[in-house]
Formats: structure tokens, C-alpha cells, sequence
């Protein structure tokens, strides 16, 4: 079949425009990477003229700061894993997979943050707790709470039915243990609360802790083969000492007798995430005292959580350490947020803070200093996108050392405009068989 010339001159025109396209395009790019390339070269020339005081020096820090913050938030572990698409990695690592039920254990897969490696009792058998009672804290009968949590074997604990659990001494915990109160309505309260001392490898998960009282001057069993006296515990809700490996999640704390969860003598490698806390004074502490310098070794992630309604100070104040404060919804205090002495590094990034109407509460950092000493100038304390509403702001301080910011870094923030839906669903949950929790 003979082919028009028309044709013929009409597909050659074609095959002439799409090459001079083509080429027009290339010259396009060429010159927007030379723009590129005169602009970096602009601001180099500009940036050996003037320098901040606050700028690095070398910039292998940076790099390396950088480096350590992709490598935590993206080399655990595969957090996408029936996404669900809230932005909060924890939950989407879970929470819309139908069949949470029987897949409880995976819970320990979701971790992240400086305690991301804190696995509980997920290489352990289930235990039931089918007995609210704790009559005995020295011969706990099995089937009660007490019971599982001083085994020493890897133990994942479950709840038969929603109870209310009031202790009669503190729960002195034992290494590898999960207390997954998923399923149930499971109050921890009017008694002796959770002590984790000495161990590794907990995490806490679903539970209302709340009104924990002074207890001690008593014998307590500590596992199947130890009991011993405890001198009088202070009544925190969860008293972390000398241990690692900690996760606090999705929990609803409120109204102890000293802190909601304290954190001192050494701990390390610990998150505190989606907890949901209210009406208490010293809300947390992180740190024993500013004499006690092997504190210097705790890094904590505190994110995704609400502090709500009724709370005065310290969400946390620090000590030593270095502290992650990452995507949290501040929404009452009435003193301070963030407090600290004895030199902490603390690292704001992404949270939202609304100051209370009091003018002279505004401030969201506390620096705990004799009068007149001008030391807290050296702390390194940054606020880095963070949201700052009804007149909130932080006192930032330090000269922003990043190889000190990257041992408080432990995962990448978000914007903090995203907080409210990050933290929506923080404290405890109520999930249900057979749907999405």
C-alpha cells in the first residue's frame, strides 16, 4: 500500500518538533543546574563573610547528627506495616491490622526512639491474669498480676476481663516482661504501683495507673527464688531505677502520690510514648539528683504524648542526660513544661505548646539554678519547630554542639501543625476483637 507524501512530510515535521523540544528541555536543565550551582557558589561566598555564633565549625557533626537521625527512624524496622496513614508511626506499625488480637506480640516490632530495642516478654508464652487480688506480696497466687511480672522467663501479660488491681506493696518487676492491657479496662490504682529496678527489657502497654500511694516497710517478692524488705516507695505511678530497655505506651496516668513515671540511678535506652497525663504536680522526672553524674549516660524519648488538663511542672525535668521531646501536645501547665539542672541536653523538636493564661507562666523552660549563676547559659537546650501558642516561649541556651544534639536524637519530628492528630488517640485504648483497635 503506497504511503501519501503528504504523510510522509507531515511525520517528519512531527519527528522535527519533538527534537527540537527535546533539545530546548536539555538546555532548560543545563541551565537551572548552573543557576543552581551559581547560587551554592553565592551563599559559600557569603557564608565566609559572615558566620553565626551558633554555627558549627565542623561540619562532619552535622553529618553525622543527620546520619544517626535517618539511621534510628528508618534501619529498626519496618514500621509501615498495615499503615493506616495517622502519621504516628507507632500506631501505624499496628493498630489497623484487624487480627490485633492474635497478633499481640508484634506490638513489640512498633518500639522507637532510644528504647526501640525494648522487645518485653515477646520470645515468651501468654499469661492470663484472671485475679485482680494481691493479698499476699510475698507468695502471690498465680493467676494474679504479681505473679507473672516476678517469673523469670519472657512472659507476654494479658488481662482476662477488665479488673481493678489495688496493690497492696509496689510490683517489682522482673527482666523480659510485656503488660498488655489491650482488650480490657485494667486500673492499677488506691495502692502500690509499678517499680522496674534493676532489669531490662519492659514494656508497659494499655494500662490506667492512678492514685498510687506511699507503700513499703514490708516484705515483697521480686521473683520465684528472692524476696526481701523495701524500705518505703515514694508512690509513683512507675518508678524506673538502674534499668534499660524501657517502653511506656499508650498509658493514662494521673493523680500519684509523687511522680507519674520517674526515671533515675543510671536507666537508659527508654521511650515514653502516646501516654496520656493528667492532674498531678511533678509530673516526671528524669534523673536522681545533681550530684548523681551516672545519669550522664540516660537518653530518653518522650513523644506523641498529651500532657492535658490539671498538671503544674515538670513534663519532664531532666538531669545529665539527654532528652528527646519530640511531637508532644502541651496543652496545661501551670508553672513550667520542661525543667532541668545539672547540665541535660534537651532536644524540642516538633511539639505544640499553649502557655497557660497566667503572664507570668508563659515560659516553657525551667532552669533549677542558685540565683544569679549564669552556668544553665552553657546547656545545650534548643527548640527546633516547635509551636508556640498563647504567648509560650522557650529559653533556648548553649552554644548547639550537634555531635551533644545527636545523643539526644532519637527519630525524625514532624511538623508540629500535625500534633493534634499525632497525639489524638493517646492513652489508654479501647480495642475491641475482630476490629481495627
Amino acid at each position: 500500500m503506497a504511503i501519501s507524501p503528504r504523510i510522509i512530510a507531515l511525520c517528519t515535521f512531527l519527528l522535527f518538533v519533538n527534537a527540537f523540544a527535546v533539545r530546548e528541555r536539555v538546555e532548560e536543565i543545563r541551565q537551572m543546574k548552573s543557576l543552581r550551582s551559581t547560587t551554592m557558589a553565592d551563599r559559600l561566598h557569603e557564608d565566609t563573610e559572615f558566620k553565626h555564633e551558633n554555627a558549627v565549625d565542623n561540619p562532619e557533626d552535622v553529618s553525622a547528627m543527620v546520619d544517626m537521625t535517618i539511621r534510628n527512624s528508618t534501619a529498626r524496622r519496618n514500621l509501615g506495616f498495615f499503615s493506616c496513614g495517622t502519621g504516628n508511626p507507632i500506631d501505624d506499625c499496628w493498630r489497623c491490622d484487624r487480627n490485633w488480637l492474635r497478633n499481640r506480640r508484634r506490638l513489640a516490632d512498633c518500639s522507637i526512639g532510644f528504647g526501640r530495642n525494648a522487645i518485653g516478654g515477646r520470645d515468651g508464652r501468654f499469661y492470663v491474669v484472671s485475679d485482680p487480688r494481691d493479698d499476699d506480696p510475698v507468695n502471690p497466687r498465680p493467676g494474679t498480676l504479681r505473679h507473672a511480672v516476678i517469673q523469670d522467663r519472657p512472659l507476654w501479660i494479658v488481662f482476662k476481663r477488665d479488673m481493678v488491681i489495688t496493690l497492696k506493696q509496689e510490683l517489682i518487676m522482673n527482666s523480659f516482661k510485656t503488660i498488655d492491657g489491650r482488650g480490657a479496662n485494667v486500673h492499677i490504682a488506691n495502692g502500690g504501683c509499678i517499680t522496674i529496678q534493676f532489669v531490662t527489657n519492659i514494656i508497659i502497654h494499655g494500662l490506667h495507673i492512678h492514685d498510687c500511694k506511699r507503700t513499703g516497710n514490708a516484705m515483697v517478692r521480686s521473683s520465684p527464688s528472692h524476696y526481701g524488705w523495701r524500705t518505703m516507695a515514694d508512690g509513683d505511678g512507675i518508678s524506673i531505677f538502674g534499668a534499660s530497655h524501657i517502653w511506656i505506651d499508650h498509658n493514662s496516668l494521673s493523680s500519684c502520690a509523687d511522680g507519674l513515671i520517674d526515671a533515675i540511678m543510671g536507666s537508659t535506652a527508654i521511650t515514653i510514648s502516646n501516654n496520656y497525663f493528667t492532674h498531678h504536680n511533678e509530673v516526671m522526672l528524669l534523673g536522681h539528683s545533681d550530684s548523681y553524674t551516672r545519669d550522664r549516660v540516660m537518653q530518653v524519648t518522650i513523644a506523641y504524648n498529651h500532657f492535658g488538663e490539671g498538671l503544674i511542672q515538670r513534663m519532664p525535668r531532666c538531669r545529665h542526660g539527654y532528652f528527646h521531646v519530640v511531637n508532644n501536645d502541651y496543652t496545661h501547665w501551670e508553672m513550667y513544661a520542661i525543667g532541668g539542672s545539672a547540665n541535660p541536653t534537651i532536644n524540642s523538636q516538633g511539639n505544640r505548646y499553649l502557655a497557660p493564661h497566667n503572664a507570668f507562666a508563659k515560659e516553657v523552660t525551667k532552669r533549677v539554678v542558685n540565683p544569679g549563676d549564669g552556668i544553665w547559659r552553657h546547656w545545650n537546650w534548643r527548640s527546633e519547630g516547635d509551636l508556640m501558642l498563647n504567648g509560650a516561649y522557650f529559653t533556648s541556651s548553649g552554644r548547639g554542639a550537634s555531635a551533644s544534639y545527636a545523643r539526644a536524637s532519637s527519630l525524625a519530628a514532624k511538623s508540629s501543625y500535625l500534633v493534634g492528630t499525632l497525639t489524638t488517640s493517646s492513652g489508654a485504648l479501647r480495642c475491641r476483637r475482630g476490629i481495627p483497635c
